[in-house]
């Protein structure tokens, strides 16, 4: 193991980081990126950003529910995010009553702040580089199997010493660097969130699909909340008379705005990246899976959308689902795009032929370099048909059939555990939708899918003549889980619903993707092994580079400058959007999209931007800055020199969505909505200035 922690310490010594590519660990900074930093304009030293004996700018920097970041930026606990990271909970606590979706939502005191159940924020108290203690005991000739079973052991005691030393905290052990190298990140979880505001969509989703991934942008994408905690300041359960969470260290704010080339910095959880993609993944992920998924949304948002727009009560109902959806629908034909048009295939394939030809001269067969490639390339070849099959089978039925959840629920939970649970499902669900979805997605299953759940041969053949709409029309007359008043009922008085036809189609579908998954698992290990090897040898090839281990939701920096950029030739993009832009895009023949409150209106009219216009008198809507993100960094601080916050970044652009596999400095943008616009919504068009009173300014 020696060899790994050596190559490592020569990862974190390198004198600075190339071009802004780059999501750095924060225990690293000060040896690898403080120097870099410091010459293109940050006044913050390593220690103020991460330190881990004092507060630092790190502890006001949070996982805000399953999948964003957000800031605290008060000393009494409010929170910034993004308006599409509080999206659940805004739909959540809407109805057709209090359309807080379409209408927006301001509590006016702390006393109007709503509880938003199941919503976390979790803080991150600790990161412990736990290296030696995982693979100080595991032999460099272990593979397979037997590595993944040494290491989880190594894993599972590192977790429970630390859970130890750390009473009421969550700990987490993450890899990094393909297993190379593991992390322990101790977290402190908050349970009683409360939204504070939120503007209406036609402000926080403006733009709708039309300019998801787009520049230039004009969404104002931004929400509020704040966090609660019990008398200790630590957390606990909702209850009224818990208190705002008292911050150590909040974000203070900038009115100063940005020019170009100015330093700019990012703090949050990048969600996943693939930058040590080969050439075998690329394929597949061309081929297989960005087709599928492209295909099998697209056919689902279409249903739902169809329906969302004939009832205000299903367009509330289904418009988290929906957004989730078509997120990553929209992000996999960028993507694929992408790759496609900058030739990553190609620029991979140069790689690997290097790294082939390092190998065979700098290394020894028993070191495993040299055969990295060829187990990468294999697991890719052996597991196709199986992956294949599962993707479409989750993203086709475990995705898309919703009646599927109540009947799992009823498997797996009794009682009043259980009639709460269906109760939270059927306030966002709506049979006919899901019936016209089935349809769909059974019919698409059977003309495309290789490996068939047994209902396909056994029922809908035997029983009903290979007809997939007379199946489903079967299903849902004859499912309790169909029908809210009936799930409940058969909750209630504990009813045997194991032949219901909803709990017999998800277990012959769960069978299915346990057989399919356990004929991937030795190709699977086999890819592992060679990621490892592949990525090691990288960094011993190139021990002088900067390397940066993929985002996988911890807690990250990626620094650059505020800049515009050339998308093709002869088209020039400014680096700020302004509301003029959101004036001029307002389209009457697109109302879902590209609607514009009266209000906002009026305040444009009379110009009245108060103290959030630019020195040109212009109010800024949104910007961009050349800084390393991805899904996941949704709602994360854009940082200037002295750590203010300058806005929220909330997405990429269109022409670099191959990032995720290639970073493309010349293309690559972070946009992220002016934190002056944010105020100006909250204090000049909402009227809930005194929000503001808890801020502190730059």
């Amino acid at each position: 193991m020696k060899k790994i922690f050596l190559l490592l310490a020569a990862a974190c010594v390198t004198l600075s980081a190339a071009a802004d590519e780059g999501m750095w660990m924060l225990p690293y900074l000060r040896k690898m990126n403080s120097k870099d930093m410091k010459a293109r304009g940050c006044k913050l030293s390593a220690e103020e950003i991460y330190s881990m004996n004092n507060s630092s700018l790190k502890d006001a920097i949070v996982i805000f529910g399953g999948g964003c970041t957000g800031e605290i930026v008060s000393p009494d606990g409010l929170l910034f995010t993004n308006h599409h990271c509080g999206y659940g909970s805004i739909q959540s606590l809407s109805s057709v009553e209090h359309d807080y979706l379409k209408n927006g939502f301001w509590a006016m005191s702390r006393a109007e702040e709503l509880p938003a159940p199941g919503l976390k924020v979790r803080f991150i108290r600790r990161i412990v580089d736990v290296t030696p203690d995982v693979l100080g005991a595991v032999p460099d000739i272990a593979g397979g199997g037997e590595r993944e079973k040494l290491v989880a052991a190594q894993v599972k005691a590192v977790s429970e010493r630390l859970a130890g030393e750390n009473p009421g905290m969550d700990v987490e052990v993450k890899s990094f660097f393909g297993g190379n190298q593991y992390f322990a990140f101790v977290i402190e979880v908050f349970t009683d969130v409360r939204l504070v505001g939120a503007p209406p969509t036609s402000i926080g989703k403006f733009g709708g699909d039309t300019d998801n991934w787009m520049w230039p942008r004009h969404t104002g994408d931004f929400s509020v909340f704040r966090v609660y905690a019990g008398p200790d300041n630590r957390p606990a359960e909702y209850s009224p008379e818990n208190r705002p969470y008292k911050a150590e260290k909040f974000l203070k704010i900038s009115l100063g705005g940005y020019d170009e080339g100015d330093f700019a910095m990012i703090m949050g959880f990048p969600g996943s990246t693939q930058r040590y993609m080969t050439s075998y993944e690329i394929d597949r992920l061309l081929e297989v899976e960005n087709p599928q998924r492209i295909f099998i949304r697209g056919e689902r948002q279409a249903i739902l959308k169809e329906d969302m727009a004939a009832s205000d009560k299903v367009r509330i109902q289904y418009a988290s689902k929906y957004a989730q959806s078509s997120n990553y629908w929209k992000n996999s034909i960028g993507k694929s795009r992408g790759i496609r048009r900058l030739d990553v295939k190609g620029r991979k394939q140069e790689q690997e032929a290097a790294f082939t030809a390092w190998a065979a001269k700098n290394t020894l067969p028993t070191e495993g370099y040299s055969n990295a490639l060829n187990l990468i390339r294999e697991s890719v070849e052996e597991t196709a048909p199986y992956f294949a099959s599962s993707q479409y089978l989750s993203e086709a039925i475990g995705r898309s059939v919703e009646i599927l959840a109540p009947a799992r629920l009823a498997v797996s939970k009794t009682g009043g555990e259980l009639t709460e649970a269906l109760k939270a499902f059927y306030k966002d669900y709506n049979m006919p939708t899901d019936r016209r979805v089935a349809k769909r997605m059974f019919r698409i299953v059977g003309e495309n899918c290789k490996e068939l759940p047994s209902v396909f041969a056994e029922v809908i053949d035997k029983q009903f003549g290979g007809d997939t709409d007379a199946y489903v029309d079967y299903l849902y007359d004859n499912s309790v889980f169909a029908d809210e008043r009936k799930a409940l009922a058969a909750a209630e008085a504990g009813t045997d619903v194991s032949n219901d036809p909803a709990v017999l189609l998800n277990k012959s579908y769960t069978a299915k993707m346990r057989e399919l998954a356990a004929a991937q698992l030795a190709g699977k290990r086999k890819f592992a092994d060679g990621q490892r090897l592949y990525i090691a040898g990288l960094m011993r090839m190139q021990p002088n580079k900067a390397w940066a281990s993929d985002a996988n939701f911890t807690l990250r920096l990626t620094y650059g400058r505020v800049l515009p950029y050339n998308p093709a030739d002869g088209i020039h993009y400014n680096y700020y959007t302004t509301l003029k832009g959101v004036m001029e895009k307002e389209n009457p023949q697109n109302p879902t999209e590209f609607t514009v409150p009266a209000k906002l209106k009026e305040l444009y009219a009379a110009k009245d931007f108060g103290r959030y216009a630019n020195e040109r008198g212009e109010l800024p809507v949104a910007f961009l800055a050349d800084c390393d993100i991805t899904g996941g960094n949704s709602g994360s601080p854009v940082l200037n020199a002295k750590g203010a916050l300058l806005g929220l970044a909330f997405d990429g652009n269109w022409e670099a969505m191959s990032g995720d596999v290639a970073f493309e400095p010349e293309l690559q943008r972070t946009i992220a909505v002016d934190v002056r616009y944010v105020l100006f919504v909250i204090d000049k068009f909402a009227g809930a200035g005194w929000l503001l009173d808890e801020l502190q300014f730059e």
